[in-house]
C-alpha cells in the first residue's frame, strides 16, 4: 500500500477533487459528465492512479452541486434538488455562506460515513458473492434490472429504457465462447467492419454523459451572464459549529439513508436527496420552516448525497453492478486497464482496494478543506460564461472518445450517435440511467443465462438452483410488486390533480 501513495498519487486525488468541484458548481455542469470526460486521461496513469483522478472528481463533483443550489436555486447537480429547498431561501436572507458551510460539512460527514460503510460491507458481500453460480450471478443482475425499474420516474418507461440498453449492447458477434454461434447479430448491412465488437463502452458512456448535456444546454440558449456583484454570499460569521448541537441524528440518519440507496442499482443521488429530506421534514419538530431556509433541510440533502458516494460502490466492487451512472463510468477505467469488478475484485486486487479507499478518504478530506476556507472563491464559478466552456468540454468529448481505442473514427461517430440519442430520449421521457446500466449488465447477463443451461440444461434449475436462488426470486417478485404499488398510486395522484 505504502507504494502507491506517492506524490503524483496525491496530487492526482486533489486535483481531481478540485476539478469535480468546479464541474459541481457550474449550472449545467454534473460530477457524472467531469468523470466521463475525464475518463481517457486514466488509461496512460495505470489503474491506481487513474482511479485517485476520477474518484476526486467524484467527490468534488457532488460536493459542487451545492454552490449553485445556494446562491441560484439552481441544482450544480441533480443530487443536490432539495439543498435548494431550504439553501437559496437562506441566500436570499442574507445567509449565503451561512448556507454553504453547513452543506459543506454536512457533505464530510455523508461522505465519511459511506467510505465506512464501503470499507466493512464490501469484502464480506463480495466474500459471499463468490460462492454464487452462473444462476445465481443471471438472477443478481434480473434482481438489479427489476429495481431500476421500480425507482424509475415511470415504471413501464424504467422497464423499456433498460431493456433496450440490454438489445442495444447485444449488437455485434455472438461470441462461441460465450455459448454462441459465432455470427453477427443486430448488425445494419454495411457497418459489419465497426460494428463486429458492437459498440464500445467508453465512447456510448461519453456521448450520454457529456455531449447529451452540452445538447441539452445548448437548446436552452446561452444564459444572462451573472456577474460578481449577483451573487450574495453573505457574512462568514453567521456560520457556527454550534448549528450541529440538534443536528446529529438528522446527519447519521440521513447519511445511511444516502448510503443505502447508493447500494440500490442505478437509483441516483436524487432519490437519495430527496428520502432524507423527506424524513427530515417528518421528524422535525418543526416541519413548517422547511422550505423557508431551515438549515436541517440543507443539513439532510447534502449528507444524503455525498452518503451516496461510498454507497453506490459497494454493489459495483463486490458484485461488478454499479450502483449508479458515475460508477458505471468507473467500470470504464477499469476496462482500459483489463480488470473485470465482481465478487474477486478485491481479494485479486487488494492494493487496488487498499488504494481507493484512501483515494476517498482524502478526497473527502480534501473536498471539505477546499470548499470551507475558498468558498467563497468557489461561489465564482456560478459566473463562468458557457460559450467559453462548452466548446472545451465538446473538444475533451472527441479527443477521448477518438484516442480511447488507440484512433478509431467510428468511435467519435459512436459519441455523436449516443449523444444525439441521450437528447431525444430526455424528450421521449426515457430513463438514461436504466438504459446505460442495461447497456453494461446486458452481456454479462446473457452469459450468465445460456452458461447457466448449458451447465443444468432446464430452466427450472434458475428456481430450484438452491436457497440463494429462492431469496432472489422474492426479492425480484417484491420489487416487482413496489413497482406497481408505486404506478398505481402515480396514476390516483395524476389523477386528483387533474
Amino acid at each position: 500500500m505504502l507504494e502507491i501513495i506517492t506524490p503524483l498519487f496525491l496530487m492526482l486525488i486533489v486535483a481531481g477533487t478540485f476539478i469535480g468541484i468546479m464541474f459541481g458548481a457550474i449550472p449545467g455542469m454534473t460530477a457524472t459528465m467531469a468523470v466521463a470526460v475525464s475518463l481517457p486521461l486514466t488509461f496512460p496513469l495505470g489503474l491506481e492512479n487513474g482511479l485517485a483522478l476520477l474518484l476526486g472528481l467524484y467527490v468534488g463533483g457532488i460536493a459542487g452541486g451545492l454552490v449553485p443550489a445556494v446562491l441560484l436555486g439552481i441544482p450544480g447537480t441533480p443530487s443536490s434538488l432539495t439543498t435548494t429547498f431550504d439553501g437559496y431561501p437562506m441566500s436570499k436572507k442574507g445567509e449565503g455562506e451561512k448556507a454553504l458551510r453547513i452543506g459543506i460539512v454536512a457533505s464530510l460527514v455523508g461522505g465519511l460515513f459511506s467510505l465506512a460503510v464501503l470499507y466493512f460491507f464490501a469484502p464480506p458481500l463480495a466474500g459471499f458473492a463468490i460462492k454464487f453460480s452462473y444462476v445465481e450471478k443471471f438472477l443478481i443482475i434480473f434482481f438489479a434490472l427489476t429495481v431500476l425499474a421500480a425507482l424509475s420516474s415511470d415504471m413501464l418507461l424504467g422497464i423499456f429504457s433498460g431493456v433496450l440498453g440490454v438489445f442495444i449492447s447485444l449488437v455485434g458477434t455472438y461470441d462461441i465462447s460465450d455459448g454462441g454461434n459465432g455470427k453477427l447479430r443486430l448488425v445494419p448491412p454495411g457497418t459489419e467492419y465497426w460494428l463486429d465488437s458492437g459498440f464500445s463502452l467508453l465512447p456510448v458512456l461519453i456521448g450520454i454523459f457529456g455531449l447529451t448535456a452540452i445538447l441539452a444546454q445548448a437548446e436552452l440558449g446561452m444564459p444572462k451572464e451573472l456577474d460578481a456583484k449577483d451573487i450574495h454570499v453573505g457574512r462568514r460569521s453567521t456560520f457556527s459549529f454550534s448549528i450541529f448541537g440538534g443536528q446529529i441524528t438528522n446527519l447519521l440518519r440521513s447519511s445511511s439513508i444516502g448510503t443505502f440507496v447508493g447500494m440500490l442499482p442505478g437509483v441516483g443521488g436524487s432519490a437519495a436527496s430527496l428520502l432524507s429530506y423527506s424524513y427530515a421534514k417528518t421528524f422535525s419538530k418543526t416541519p413548517e420552516k422547511f422550505g423557508k431556509g431551515e438549515p436541517a433541510g440543507v443539513v439532510a440533502s447534502e449528507s444524503g448525497n455525498n452518503g451516496l458516494t461510498g454507497g453506490a460502490l459497494v454493489p459495483l466492487l463486490s458484485l461488478g453492478i454499479p450502483g449508479d451512472s458515475t460508477t458505471a463510468i468507473l467500470i470504464g477505467a477499469f476496462t482500459l486497464q483489463g480488470i473485470q469488478v465482481g465478487p474477486l475484485f478485491i481479494t485479486n486486487n487488494p492494493v487496488t482496494w487498499d488504494a481507493m479507499i484512501f483515494a476517498m478518504l482524502i478526497a473527502n478530506i480534501a473536498m471539505f478543506a477546499m470548499m470551507y476556507f475558498a468558498i467563497r472563491y468557489f461561489a465564482l464559478l456560478v459566473t463562468v460564461p458557457k460559450h467559453i466552456l462548452f466548446p472545451l468540454i465538446l473538444m475533451m468529448c472527441v479527443i477521448g472518445s477518438y484516442t480511447i481505442n488507440y484512433g478509431i473514427m467510428f468511435d467519435v461517430w459512436t459519441l455523436l450517435i449516443f449523444g444525439l440519442f441521450g437528447w431525444l430520449a430526455v424528450k421521449l421521457r426515457l430513463e438514461l440511467a436504466p438504459f446505460i446500466i442495461g447497456f453494461i449488465l446486458g452481456p454479462s447477463a446473457e452469459v450468465y443465462f445460456v452458461k447457466s443451461l448449458e451447465s443444468f440444461g432446464d430452466y427450472t434449475i434458475f428456481f430450484t438452483k438452491s436457497w440463494i436462488a429462492a431469496a432472489l426470486w422474492v426479492l425480484i417478485i417484491g420489487s416487482l410488486a413496489m413497482s406497481i404499488v408505486l404506478a398505481i398510486r402515480a396514476g390516483k395522484n395524476g389523477t386528483q390533480d387533474g
